[in-house]
């Protein structure tokens, strides 16, 4: 499992972030405060504080591909 934040600011980069994750078979999870929701679900990451970094979660051992798709959202 990969742990990272990243910062989604807008509906287009809601969109966008969940295009991306959805191409990838394994389950990544979102997590803000105390809230866990899917990263591939558009409701989900709208019912979260998107004024603060998102703390991601994938659950695989292969991750690089999805890393460097993410990469301009990820918070360093």
């Amino acid at each position: 499992m990969k742990t990272f934040d990243v910062q989604i600011s807008s509906i287009g980069d809601v969109k966008n972030f969940v295009n991306i994750v959805g191409k990838y078979d394994f389950d990544i999870d979102l997590i803000s405060d105390r809230y866990v929701v899917d990263a591939k679900s558009i409701m989900g990451i709208f019912s979260l504080d998107l004024t603060k970094p998102i703390k991601v979660q994938l659950h695989s051992e292969d991750t690089q591909s999805i890393e460097a798709e993410l990469a301009p959202y990820i918070v360093k």
